[in-house]
This record gives structure tokens, C-alpha cells and sequence, in this order.
């Protein structure tokens, strides 16, 4: 370990563990229903489309991690192969993107598990998550594991169960027609936008549940073997995520139809309802409660990580690369995004929270698009695959909501104009 950087010490597992737990958190327990009010009978082309443009993300990343294993991502990748600027928009739309993520993820904790006092649970869970992080990442980690284990089994659980016939039929019947449901026409609960902007806006949602990839990446300098293991990694967790968002997926549109899954709150939860019985449906939501905690422990893990080599590069405060404790955590750092988190949480609400890092996570994974272009001579995909990832990116990022698309804009053109102001001032 070179002085004040960070130890290797995680391998294959438990880099995969970390992967899985910021993918499995709330959204697949959340998604479904504005998935379904924006396509219809279409959400399964629409998960199929957000699952594309994630592989070729994350086949950009892996490429990418394995011949830059530091701290920070795609911030580090953007730098290195575009240029300063490019890095640092990167890492500028990941840190406040990711943090909108951070508080979105518990706020639905708290509306799941305490609904009379959810922004108050949502403060409770960022401090014990913060409290949980500044003990080292192997903690981190372990509790990972135990979490994903937990909700994994669920949901599984429930899709086991939906196979049992019921009024003579199983939840395959009516989802792999796309319909959702006997006599569901395609498209009978599109929006005016029409059929397209409703596929590519329910694929933006739906995007917005599987990011979380990233996280492996920008642990990079504390992976052992990264030039290997990371790449491995990376397609182990998305793998593993799509099918398992495939079969919860086919489960919800079978048991509840589409329109059914377009007005319910908890979709999943609905489901669990009414293939395992009413007295047994607040398991799902218990465990969307858990699964919300562990993508927020592992979204502030990765957000730390990349405001550290941001501080390293002087574009946030130096005292946020400060690396101390026996453990070597970046304790300056973990504290700092624990309290702005706490702030989003008491100013925001849930929608915006989620458009917005939405919005900033696909502009952060278009960077990493853009940069492993570069590697096109010594990367055989590197001349399609990025192509197709940044396309998808650009084209899901502009059809999220108008609000979501201006707010975000304002934020990333301000981060722009604070750059400009460092650079002609001589700060960078």
C-alpha cells in the first residue's frame, strides 16, 4: 500500500457482493409500477432496452478498471483517456447524482418501513450507515452479503410460489404475451408521449434499478488482482441481476397485469400478497426496507471513494483525501457524504430525488462510454460497445422527465462553470 492510499484487500466475492448489493436495493422493488405506467404491456422490451445500454456500460467500466485500478472510476477513467475536465464532469455528476440516489434510497427505506415517520427513519438509516462505513469496508462488506442473501431468497420465494396455478393459469401465461394480463391490449395504459417515448422513459426508470455496477469500479485500489477481478466481477453482478429482475419482472405483470401493476405502491409486495397471503405480505416489505439499507450503504461506500480521488486532484477539498484509522478508511470523506445526504433527506422528496440521479448517473456512464472509445486498438468490442452505450445513455437521459432533464442540466452546467472559474484562476 502506498502511503496514504488504500489497502487490497478484497477479492472476487466479495467485489461481487459489494456489485450485487447497490443493484438489489429498492428499485426492483419500486420500479415496476412507473415502468408499467409509462409502457404498458411493454415494460419487458423496456427492461430489455435499460439492460442493453447496462452491459455495454458495464463491459466499458470493466475495460476501463482493468487498465486504471484506482480509487474513483470513472472520474479516474475520464481523466486519464479524455482529459481533466471530462474527469472531473464525471466524477462531478456521480458524487451529486449518487447522492441523490443515496437519499431517494432512504427515503423509500423509511416509506416502507415506518410510513407515519418515514423522513425520520431515513435520518436514522443514514447515520447508522454512516456509522457502519467509517468502521472499515470489510464490515461494509459482510453486512452486504447477509442483505443480499436475505432479499434474494425473497424475492425467489415469491416467484416460486406465483408458479402455482391460479384461476388456471400462472404468471407466465400472461407476461411472456407482453400484455400483462387476459385481455391487456399492448399499450392500453400508454401516456399521449406514445408507444416509443414510453418504452425509452420506462427503460430509463428501469435503468435507474440497475446502476450500481460502478460501485466495483470505483473500489478499484482496494481490489486485489483488479486487472482480473474486476472485469469478472462486473459481469458476474449484472448477470446475475438481470435474471433475477427478468423473473421478478414476469412475476409482478403475471399476477397483477399491467394496468394492476401501474396504480400499485408496492407492486412486489401486492404480488406477495396474494401468492403467499395477506398475513405474510409485510415480509416484502420488511425486506425492501433491507434492501434499500444495503444499497445505501454501498452507494455512500462508492460516493467516498470517488470524492477521495477527487480531493487527491484538488477539485473538492483536500481534507477529503485524508486516509487514517488502522483500517485505512477515508474518514473525512465518509462523514462528509454522510451529512449531505441528511440535508437531501430533509429538502427533498422522492420523485425528485430519483429523476435527478437518474439524469446524473447516465451522464456519468456516457463519460466512461466516451472514454473507452479510446481503448478501441487495444479493446475487440471497443469499437461498438461503447458506441451503443453512449447512445443509450445520451438517448434514456434526455427522455426522463422535463424537470429531471432542466434540474439536472442547471446542476452539471453549474459544476462546468466552477471548473472554468478553477482553471482561469490557475486551480486546476
Amino acid at each position: 500500500m502506498a502511503p496514504g492510499g488504500l489497502r487490497r484487500t478484497l477479492g472476487l466475492s466479495d467485489a461481487v457482493t459489494i456489485g450485487l448489493g447497490a443493484m438489489v436495493g429498492a428499485g426492483v422493488f419500486a420500479v415496476w409500477a412507473p415502468a408499467a405506467r409509462a409502457a404498458g404491456g411493454l415494460v419487458l422490451p423496456a427492461l430489455a432496452l435499460a439492460a442493453l445500454v447496462a452491459v455495454c456500460n458495464a463491459l466499458s467500466s470493466a475495460a476501463l478498471a482493468a487498465r486504471h485500478p484506482s480509487a474513483g472510476g470513472t472520474y479516474v477513467y475520464g481523466r486519464e483517456r479524455l482529459g481533466p475536465f471530462w474527469g472531473y464532469l464525471a466524477g462531478w455528476c456521480f458524487v451529486v447524482g449518487k447522492t441523490a440516489s443515496c437519499a431517494a434510497m432512504a427515503m423509500t427505506l423509511g416509506s416502507y418501513l415506518v410510513p407515519g415517520s418515514a423522513r425520520l427513519a431515513a435520518v436514522v438509516a443514514v447515520l447508522a450507515v454512516t456509522a457502519l462505513n467509517l468502521l472499515g469496508v470489510h464490515r461494509s462488506v459482510r453486512a452486504s452479503r447477509v442483505i443480499v442473501s436475505v432479499v434474494g431468497a425473497a424475492l425467489l420465494g415469491v416467484a416460486v410460489a406465483a408458479l402455482v396455478p391460479r384461476d388456471g393459469r400462472t404468471p407466465w401465461d400472461a407476461a411472456l404475451v407482453l400484455g400483462g394480463g387476459p385481455g391487456e391490449p399492448v399499450g392500453t395504459v400508454l401516456g399521449t408521449g406514445g408507444v416509443a417515448l414510453g418504452v425509452l422513459q420506462a427503460a430509463g426508470l428501469l435503468f435507474f434499478a440497475f446502476a450500481g455496477y460502478a460501485r466495483i469500479a470505483t473500489l478499484g485500489e482496494e481490489v486485489e488482482d483488479p486487472e482480473r477481478v474486476i472485469p469478472r466481477a462486473v459481469v458476474i453482478a449484472l448477470s446475475v441481476v438481470l435474471g433475477l429482475y427478468l423473473l421478478v419482472g414476469l412475476v409482478v405483470l403475471g399476477v397483477l397485469g399491467a394496468d394492476g401493476t401501474a396504480v400499485s405502491s408496492a407492486p412486489v409486495a401486492d404480488v406477495a400478497a396474494l401468492v403467499w397471503g395477506a398475513d405474510l405480505a409485510w415480509v416484502v416489505r420488511v425486506l425492501a426496507g433491507v434492501a434499500a439499507l444495503g444499497a445505501l450503504l454501498n452507494l455512500q461506500l462508492g460516493i467516498s471513494r470517488t470524492s477521495l480521488a477527487m480531493a487527491r486532484d484538488g477539485h473538492l477539498p483536500r481534507t477529503l483525501a485524508t486516509v487514517s484509522g488502522s483500517s485505512a478508511v477515508p474518514r473525512a470523506a465518509e462523514l462528509t457524504v454522510g451529512v449531505v445526504v441528511l440535508v437531501v433527506v430533509l429538502v427533498a422528496d422522492l420523485r425528485g430525488a430519483i429523476g435527478f440521479s437518474s439524469f446524473g448517473v447516465l451522464l456519468y456512464y456516457a463519460v466512461a462510454n466516451a472514454a473507452a472509445l479510446t481503448l478501441r486498438r487495444e479493446w475487440a468490442p471497443g469499437g461498438v460497445v461503447p458506441v451503443v452505450g453512449l447512445t443509450g445513455c445520451l438517448v434514456l437521459a434526455a427522455t426522463l422527465p422535463t424537470s429531471s432533464v432542466l434540474g439536472g442540466t442547471l446542476l452539471v452546467g453549474a459544476g462546468a462553470v466552477g471548473y472554468a472559474v478553477r482553471a482561469r484562476l490557475g486551480g486546476v
